[in-house]
């Protein structure tokens, strides 16, 4: 099963074909427990980006977030009033942009959109402003499939911080 672009159903038929023939790391999932989600579950990946996301799922009611539609992307900015979550903020969406610009894939099976920005790191700019209570982001891209797939993925975070758990359940189905 095609994690991201296919799953989306918004026509991103040029970016799943480069998914597919980059052979990305987290671009299919073998079951539930198997593939992408064990690679997830294992000690190592539990111990960063991945405990820190499912502290972020917990906390969700203690976020604000907010995006705008820009040329070619997105602006968005996410905030807490509790230091904790505003620390954990900052930290997950810091840790996933020093991923992309490593070339360093996560598997993240409750995510449609992140194998495709994986996949696709180089087709989009990424500019993170760290806040006092939080981050603003701002990704960008010339390419309109690209412009898509970013679009889907702020609306999936914007998911993610209001209803929590729920809508990391719906994205893993």
């Amino acid at each position: 099963m095609l994690l991201g672009v296919a799953a989306l159903g918004l026509g991103f038929s040029a970016i799943a074909r480069r998914v597919i023939a980059s052979g990305a790391s987290g671009a299919t999932v073998d079951g539930m427990m198997g593939g992408a989600m064990g690679e997830m579950m294992s000690p190592g990946n539990m111990a960063g980006p991945m405990r820190t996301g499912m502290d972020l799922f917990r906390a969700h009611d203690a976020m604000h977030r907010t995006v705008r539609d820009i040329p070619g992307g997105i602006e968005a900015t996410t905030v807490s009033a509790d230091p904790r979550v505003a620390a954990l903020i900052k930290e997950h969406v810091s840790s996933m942009y020093a991923r992309l610009d490593e070339n360093r894939p996560f598997p993240y099976p409750m995510s449609r959109s992140v194998p495709a920005m994986f996949a696709n790191s180089t087709s989009y700019r990424r500019k993170l402003t760290l806040l006092p209570n939080g981050i603003a982001v701002a990704e960008v891209s010339d390419e309109p499939e690209m412009t898509r797939v970013i679009r889907a993925h702020a609306v999936e975070i914007t998911g993610f911080v209001r209803d929590g758990m729920p809508a990391m359940m719906r994205g893993m189905m």
